[in-house]
Formats: structure tokens, sequence, C-alpha cells
């Protein structure tokens, strides 16, 4: 696969390349990250401080949704400002994007405060991988804004620290993020599998629940009380790498008869292992539930695999299918009790920026160091 140039030396010229002005001026960047929704789910890290999952996992970069996010370092500014779908963040949002600019701060060796401004298009916080496209965005705006020239690859080392997802959402199409042997955890990153045109007929129906809760608890905390409490967990690890292989290889074949099982049974392998956590972690509604059923009823009607469902830590439920099966499949979910609304989703493109990257001055430097 040839390999693609960084987003810094796309945007990084033109006319707003320099900025001069008689006081400091800001240097800004805007970047959009799509989310993803992981057949193959990562739940679990190794290493926390790293970032390191236990396991590998696969994911589907979704069209139509995204998260845009505009960073602005400021060297006239004492401390950060956050704004995420047009409210002041506080609190544990805040606090998250804060860590994260200082993660950037101390690689780009700047002591400048910023104003971050962050928008989505979706639903936040009820699983349909908010936290993977708002970070992904972060770390594309940020890294642009501190002046670092980041490659795709270390844009995703990057992004993991934000979320674990969001290291899958810089690429498009269908992503594996590796995690990796190494101790320092510097062979832990995402790549592109196979592009977001790889499979045309391939359809994603995201079904929206009437009353999907908003997490509770952050998935961070979550996947972590699985590993301590979930007597399922080290089972399903010893699983999930075969499973990864066998889910690969039948998207690279384009193999629904042996995909779509494989996924639904990965789905609710996950599923197992939340509700046996301690305490229970039940991310589904009674209309979840029922769109899981109806798929599997769906199937049995055919005599083979139509279509399949998976979810992530939220009510809503993505069902795949192939464009032929599509009007038949989103019907019967549509029409089942407590559905909101249902939409027609793609495979999509990866990260980008949008609009120039503003040049301006900074207050003072530091010593980076790695990240």
């Amino acid at each position: 696969m040839r390999a693609r140039r960084s987003v810094a030396d796309k945007y990084c010229a033109g006319p707003f390349a320099a900025v001069t002005a008689a006081r400091p001026a800001p240097r800004a960047a805007t970047y959009e990250a799509p989310p993803n929704i992981a057949l193959v789910k990562y739940w679990g890290m190794r290493d926390r401080a790293r970032a390191v999952p236990y396991n590998s996992s696969l994911s589907v970069t979704l069209g139509r949704f995204r998260s845009r996010t505009r960073v602005a370092f400021d060297p006239t500014r004492d401390e950060d400002e956050v704004e995420i779908n047009g409210a002041r963040a506080t609190g544990g949002p805040r606090e998250g994007v804060v860590r994260f600019l200082d993660r950037v701060r101390e690689r780009a060796g700047t002591a400048d405060a910023a104003v971050v401004m962050s928008d989505n298009n979706f639903p936040t916080a009820s699983g349909l991988a908010s936290s993977a496209s708002g970070f992904a965005a972060l770390a594309g705006a940020a890294s642009l804004a501190a002046g670092l020239r980041l490659s795709d690859r270390d844009l995703s080392r990057l992004a993991r620290f934000g979320s674990g997802s969001a290291s899958r959402s810089v690429y498009g199409g269908f992503v594996e993020w590796q995690a990796g042997h190494r101790a320092d955890g510097s062979d832990c990153y995402a790549r592109p599998v196979y592009p977001a045109d790889h499979w045309p007929e391939l359809v994603d129906v995201v079904v929206f629940v009437e009353g999907a809760p908003v997490k509770e608890v952050r998935s961070a905390e979550a996947m972590q009380a699985s590993v301590a409490t979930s007597p399922l967990y080290a089972r399903r690890l010893a699983g999930v790498p075969g499973r990864l292989r066998a889910i690969r290889g039948a998207i690279g074949r384009r193999d629904t008869a042996r995909l779509f099982p494989l996924v639904m049974e990965e789905c609710d392998n996950f599923r197992e292992v939340c509700e046996t956590t301690r305490p229970s972690l039940d991310y589904l509604t009674t209309t979840s539930r029922a769109l899981l059923g109806e798929v599997r009823a769906l199937n049995r009607e055919a005599g083979r695999p139509v279509a399949a469902y998976t979810h992530d830590a939220g009510a809503h439920v993505h069902v795949f299918t192939l464009a032929r099966h599509v009007r038949r499949v989103r019907t019967r979910l549509a029409h089942l009790p407590g559905v909101r609304s249902t939409l027609i989703v793609r495979p999509g493109p990866g990260g980008h920026v949008v609009g120039p990257v503003v040049r301006g001055s900074s207050r003072g430097r530091r010593r980076s160091r790695p990240v």
C-alpha cells in the first residue's frame, strides 16, 4: 500500500502558514474525524499508562457521522477552555481533553493554553463511538495547531491516549488496531486493512433507540471492571485472536455467510462479559434486545445469514446487511416498538483537516519529550 503524506505536509503551507501581529497570535487548526463500529471489540487495557489494550480489534469507519474539532493555542490565555456541542465542558469531559492537550504540549514543547471547540453530528455517549471520533479529531487539530508533523501512524498512536478506539478513526474503511507486544507500546497503533470502497454492497443500518441512556460509567473505567471481575474475561481473550483472523478473512473475500455469524458471535461474547461484570454492565434497552432477536428471526426465515447485529457500550444497534436486502431488513427493524429512526451508513473515509492551519506565535517553549 502506497504511503500517504502526513496531514501537516499537505496543509501547513499557503498564505496562513505564518501570521505576524503586534500581539502574540493564536495558532489554530480544525480537524474532522469519523466514528467507527468495532466488529471485533477491544475491552480492557493491559497497560493503562501507555494505553495498550489486551487484544487487537477490527472496525468499520462510518460515513456520514463526524466530530469536528478546532484547537487554538493562544499565548495570551491562562487556562484551557473546552466547549463540546455548544456547551462549556466541566468535570470529567473537560479533564480528559486537558490531559490530552498536556500530552500534545509536552511533545511540542509549548506551555500555551488552548481553546477547544468540538461538535458531533450524531448522539454523544450513547454507544456510537463519539469518544473515538472526538479524540481522533482532537489529536489531529491539536497536533497541527501545536506545530507537530505527524504521520497517520503517529497520529493513531497519539489518539489512543484519549480513547483507545480513536486510534482506528484516523483511517477510513476497515481498520485493525494492533495491540502489539513491546513493553513501551511503540508497536500499538491502527492500520488500514481494506479501503472504504472494498465492499460497495455492504451496508450498516444504524437503528436509533428511543430513551437510549447516556452512559453513567465511562467505558475506560467499565472495561477495567470487566478485566477484574468477569469470570468470562480470560476465555474471551483466548478466543479473540482467532475470531479476528476469521472476520478479517471473511471481509477480504466479501463472504457474508462466514462474516455475519462471526460478527454476532463476537458481539454476544462482548455482551456476556459486560453482563457478568460486577456490578453488571447492561447497556441495552428492551428495544435493543428486540432488535437482536429480530435479526436472528430474519436469518432463520431466509435460511441463511442475511444480516448481522453488533453494538458497542450503548443501546443503539448496528445491523450489517447487503444493499439488496436493505429494504426488507430496514422495514422489519423500523416497525419494532421503541425504534426512533434508522439510518443507512456505508464504510467511509478517515480523518482530515478542514481549512488552513493558522501559524501564530508561542509565549514560550520547553524541551519536548516523545509520546
